[in-house]
């Protein structure tokens, strides 16, 4: 009978279920926050590419 009564408090039991539940709530943050990166990276680098071509074209005038 106590192994029947600690199997039904076990699995009454939702701490565990809590954190499954931040787990997988982390997970998507993440796994979107890497879609969003690697769809924004290539026109991030093209900027970045441009504002350096020009920056890298202008003359300092010295007096």
């Amino acid at each position: 009978m106590k192994l029947f009564n600690l199997f039904q408090n076990f699995r009454k039991d939702e701490d565990g279920a809590v954190t499954v539940d931040w787990v997988v709530l982390t997970a998507a943050i993440v796994g979107l926050g890497i879609a969003v990166l690697t769809s924004v990276s290539g026109g991030t680098t093209s900027l970045a590419d441009t504002i350096s071509g020009e920056l890298g074209s202008m003359t300092i005038m010295t007096h």
